[in-house]
């Protein structure tokens, strides 16, 4: 090794001095060439409007709220109407509806930020409450029931006292078309006082989606008037309540509110029960020993002669 060593130390030595050592070509790799998504000029980018237009169709209000504050871009882009409209027609379960008069991120918070129409009025006789869903109107009348039976061809140039005792059922006209939230609300008894009285009475309350949004309905220019009244002066085994659109009374959806066995309870059941479909809406409260019901129609107008707006039927024991 020692030999070796020495005469690689003298060739090199024997070199002129000032001239280089030729070195042999470097062994190079294989270069392939650049994918072209790893380009510069086709770099990935967060801020695609189209790709958070569709991500935002799987989120709930909150998450959007959330997402459009995160900064400007997002809130332009997270706030455009068209993306608050799939929302909050996916979250309602109903079909579009024609044209509304407010943001659709508006009808959206109206509908789930936890209001009720007992909020506005009447605080001190509110006991509970619940939200039973969405349904629609697609014409401008409505079949107010007092029975979850189906009513047959509806006599409409009957007085609305003798549709009730014959039919129990009234035809309300002049109903604005569109979305309608219906709740079940227990109230105290109205005619009783507060004190002193511990009766209660059950309500289905359904409104426009637009109401709340209304300066003349916050500010109570528009209230409830009595359309109709009617006592059930035997036992009753339920006390039942349901609106329907006639237009669709005869719809497989309308059916199942029919159907109200599969979906009452058993006799003994007292909870409270409601059944929804696409353009009408049911509750029933299975009842005890009673000497019959005496059940109120109530309807709100927007305006003296305007559409109707928000609806009532109300139940308490006689």
């Amino acid at each position: 090794m020692g030999k070796s060593l020495h005469k690689a130390t003298s060739s090199a030595g024997d070199n002129p001095p000032g001239k280089r050592i030729r070195r042999s070509k470097a062994i190079c790799s294989c270069n392939s060439p650049r994918p072209p998504f790893l380009s510069a000029h086709s770099t990935f980018s967060w801020y695609e409007e189209d790709m958070w237009t569709e991500i935002a169709k799987f989120l709930d209000g909150k998450s959007l709220v959330m997402l459009a504050a995160t900064n400007r871009w997002f809130r332009r882009a997270i706030m455009e109407d068209t993306i608050w409209k799939f929302v909050c027609l996916r979250d309602l379960q109903v079909p579009p509806s024609p044209c509304v008069a407010f943001k659709w991120s508006k009808l959206y918070t109206s509908a789930f930020d936890g209001s009720h129409s007992y909020m506005f009025r009447q605080q001190e006789k509110h006991i509970d409450w619940m939200r039973i869903g969405a349904f629609s109107f697609d014409s401008s009348e409505a079949i107010l029931a007092e029975r979850l039976a189906f009513p047959g061809k509806i006599r409409t140039k009957e007085a609305m006292e003798k549709m009730l005792q014959s039919q129990g059922c009234c035809m309300l006209e002049n109903v604005k078309p569109g979305i309608w939230i219906a709740d079940l609300q227990l109230v105290r008894c109205p005619v009783c006082d507060l004190n002193m009285c511990d009766g209660t009475m059950q309500t289905l309350d359904a409104r426009h989606i637009e109401l709340f949004l209304c300066e003349d309905y916050q500010n109570g220019s528009w209230e409830y008037e009595l359309v109709g009244s009617h006592d059930v002066k035997k036992r009753a085994d339920g006390a039942a309540g349901a609106i329907f659109d006639p237009k669709h009374l005869e719809d497989s959806s309308t059916a199942a509110v029919f159907d109200y066995k599969s979906w009452i309870g058993k006799h003994n059941d007292w909870q409270p029960k409601a059944m929804i479909a696409f353009h009408a809406v049911a509750v029933n409260t299975n009842l005890q020993e009673n000497e019959g019901l005496h059940v109120k129609y109530h309807a709100m107008r927007a305006g003296t002669d305007g559409q109707v707006v928000s609806i009532r039927i109300s139940q308490q024991l006689l």
